[in-house]
């Protein structure tokens, strides 16, 4: 692949001047390389899987905060509650791809209603509720009080978003087998 710049100009990525392989080209060759470099070394723009995936993950944390503060400012009873529990969840799992691009759809989600579950029992004992006194984003973090349903609300964010991040990597696998 040519990048565009003086010293690619015209020949392809693995030709030197005399028209033969570099050692440069001969190594990206040998190992299997994408070819996002030009001849020159130049990154050519192209992003990574692992990249690609982080950038996913930002922009779903970043949806996710939105949707759980539009559904605690226009909803009441027992539809906000649940969902901003599971909205947490979910948050915990992007986080956790963010952290770990390549973590299966499993591992987030074992990961995600982990500490979502530890979060909850942890609010048996008063330190959560001593530190929601002083902080509203403690309040919101820690929460205050232990509810069993919560640990429903829990389970049902972290299935259906790794149910959501499975159809993702099935859509992107069926798009790169079939070259797009």
């Amino acid at each position: 692949m040519r990048c565009g710049c003086q010293a690619c100009r015209g020949r392809a990525p693995e030709e030197n001047r005399a028209g033969r392989r570099s050692g440069r080209a001969r190594k990206v060759a040998a190992r299997g390389y994408d070819g996002a470099t030009g001849a020159c070394g130049r990154y050519r723009g192209r992003v990574s899987s692992a990249l690609r995936t982080r950038l996913l993950a930002v922009l779903a944390a970043v949806a996710t905060v939105v949707a759980g503060l539009t559904v605690r400012a226009l909803t009441d009873g027992w539809f906000g509650k649940y969902a901003g529990d599971a909205l947490y969840t979910v948050l915990v799992y992007a986080l956790i791809v963010l952290v770990w691009p390549r973590v299966s759809p499993v591992r987030a989600a074992a990961g995600a209603l982990a500490f979502s579950w530890a979060i909850e029992f942890a609010q048996l004992t008063s330190i959560p509720a001593a530190l929601s006194e002083v902080s509203v984003a403690a309040r919101l973090v820690l929460g205050s009080t232990f509810g069993a349903a919560d640990l429903v609300a829990y389970t049902v964010g972290a299935v259906l978003t790794a149910a959501a991040h499975t159809l993702v990597r099935r859509i992107r696998s069926t798009e790169r087998s079939h070259g797009q």
